[in-house]
């Protein structure tokens, strides 16, 4: 039997060069507040919403690592789920191992090359990250791949993370809404530009988009798309931050 949280985002980490300037960044963007949690061989910092642990922060284990936000899904039995999706085509950049006082995790790229981490919680850790009715918590997340077919369908066998609407984009392709249980939780689609590698990114739930789209541009970030209504009459801003790395904001205009 699947446990209730298997399949769907838990946690968002940023890899960047510079923690300190970025973390004043999304602090000024999204309201966060920093703390630190060192763990072994490293210096990891902890992003809160009104007290609820939300995304993490670190340097980068590699120098030529870029700048970027890796997604973590909750699963049920991380060694399992690890086995089952090597087997079927996904390439594993850490093998599965223990964070004291949180769970095992497992990082990962799908068959298409999109990076993305797995979780499995200790009993009632799955956290608060998640939460699409709070700013400054994950809202949503969207995949770019060259094979959106392709990867829907490895992420509904392995997390339970299926389509559930495909939106027709005209030349772009399709859109395709991605469903875990009875929760609409992001979408895949092909890159609109062949040199565009495949990667997740998230979406942070705000109050007004255009007020931290401000905030956003005044602290150094660049806007990639939008603002743009989608459907559901919320508003969304593609952006990097003064790193580089993809992320975006959604809520009301």
């Amino acid at each position: 039997m699947r446990e209730d949280f298997h399949g769907l985002p838990c946690w968002y980490e940023l890899t960047t060069p510079d923690p300190a300037r970025d973390g004043a960044f999304y602090s000024a963007v999204l309201g966060w507040d920093w703390d630190h949690s060192p763990m072994e061989g490293m210096d990891y910092a902890v992003a809160r919403m009104n007290g609820a642990m939300v995304a993490g922060m670190m340097a980068p284990p590699d120098p030529g690592i870029p700048p970027n936000w890796l997604i973590y899904f909750a699963i049920s039995d991380c060694d399992a789920t690890v086995s089952a999706m090597v087997a079927d085509g996904a390439m594993l950049l850490m093998p599965p191992a223990d964070i004291p006082g949180t769970g095992r995790f497992a990082v990962l790229t799908d068959p298409q090359g999109a990076a993305f981490a797995l979780l499995q919680p200790l009993p009632g850790g799955a956290g608060a990250a998640f939460d699409q009715t709070r700013a400054g918590h994950g809202n949503w997340h969207e995949l770019t791949t060259p094979d959106p077919v392709a990867a829907v369908a490895f992420y509904a066998r392995h997390l339970g993370l299926g389509e559930v609407q495909a939106m027709d984009m005209g030349p772009m392709g399709h859109y395709h809404i991605l469903g875990c249980g009875d929760r609409q939780i992001g979408g895949a689609m092909r890159a609109p530009v062949p040199d565009v590698p495949p990667f997740w990114m998230p979406y942070f739930g705000v109050d007004g988009v255009e007020a931290a789209l401000a905030r956003l541009t005044a602290a150094g970030g660049s806007v990639q798309h939008g603002p743009a209504d989608v459907p559901g009459g919320a508003v969304i801003v593609q952006a990097r931050d003064p790193r580089g790395a993809w992320f975006a904001v959604v809520g009301p205009r």
